[in-house]
């Protein structure tokens, strides 16, 4: 929800307009001079200027924070927005960089932390009294609990989404591999006897005709995830509206419930206009 590198919260209404179910906030602070900003405070400004539109953290680094200082922000922000919010949480994309080491997030046991933090989460933001380490905290005012979806694509990921989240929030995945992902997921659930989470992928999309910039995705995708190059071309989501739908056909076959994306390039309200109408073809052949 950036253009030029700078937060514009008149984006968040212009989403809303536009039919939008969520608006995402990313947690990215790598510290390193790369623009960023903390996402709790843009979903809370978000909340101040709409009405009706999610607000969902995509994700939020559980490791980097007090379980106790999460709980009564997500607390505040659910009565800032009206009980808007959706939790996406995770380990953490950035273990090392110098903002990580500089707030003393640790870098081992990270998976451990996560599941200590996704364990009291509920209690404290209904305000119940919950135990932290050798402390019993009661936080209020109370709040319903949002649902609380487990980042990541690893098994790892997937067995805390089946065993402490709402649903599962895979990334960077193309439509083919969801689908194999999602059958594992299923006989992850049967095996831990537990429901079957939702499945939300997080992805990207270039809107605009700029090839230059699929290309450099791609590359990212190759050098820095270890993607094939058939694989890193597989991922970004690019096209007419009438592609764009087809895209998102695909990923409702193989299993995901929703589907988040992250508009790269240049020209956001353009990009913005373009999945709107997107979205709305998909819901016309559902409806048809």
């Amino acid at each position: 929800m950036t253009q030029t590198g700078v937060p514009d919260i008149a984006m968040a209404k212009r989403l809303e307009d536009l039919g939008y179910d969520s608006l995402g906030m990313a947690d990215f602070i790598v510290g390193d001079g790369t623009p960023s900003f903390d996402a709790m405070l843009v979903l809370a400004a978000a909340a101040t200027v709409t009405d009706t539109i999610g607000l969902e953290f995509g994700v939020l680094s559980l490791p980097l924070r007090p379980t106790a200082w999460i709980a009564a922000q997500i607390q505040t922000l659910q009565h800032l927005s009206g009980n808007r919010v959706t939790l996406g949480v995770g380990i953490g994309g950035f273990p090392g960089s110098p903002f990580w080491r500089a707030v003393g997030a640790p870098v081992q046991g990270r998976g451990r932390r996560a599941d200590e933090a996704l364990r009291a989460l509920p209690g404290l933001i209904r305000g119940e009294a919950t135990r932290l380490g050798e402390d019993q905290v009661t936080l209020g005012p109370a709040a319903p609990v949002p649902p609380i979806l487990v980042g990541g694509n690893s098994e790892a990921a997937m067995r805390r989404a089946v065993r402490l989240g709402d649903g599962w929030v895979p990334s960077l995945i193309s439509p083919a591999a969801l689908r194999k992902k999602a059958v594992r997921l299923r006989e992850i659930a049967d095996e831990l006897g537990r429901p079957v989470p939702s499945i939300s992928v997080g992805g990207h999309a270039i809107l605009v005709d700029d090839p230059a910039a699929v290309a450099s995705f791609t590359r990212i995708l190759v050098d820095v995830h270890g993607m094939t190059p058939e694989e890193a071309a597989a991922v970004p989501v690019t096209g007419t509206p009438a592609q764009v739908a087809d895209r998102l056909h695909a990923y409702a076959e193989a299993g995901a419930d929703t589907v988040g994306l992250s508009l790269d390039g240049g020209d956001w309200t353009r990009q913005a206009e373009a999945l709107a109408e997107a979205r709305a073809q998909l819901t016309h052949v559902r409806d048809a």
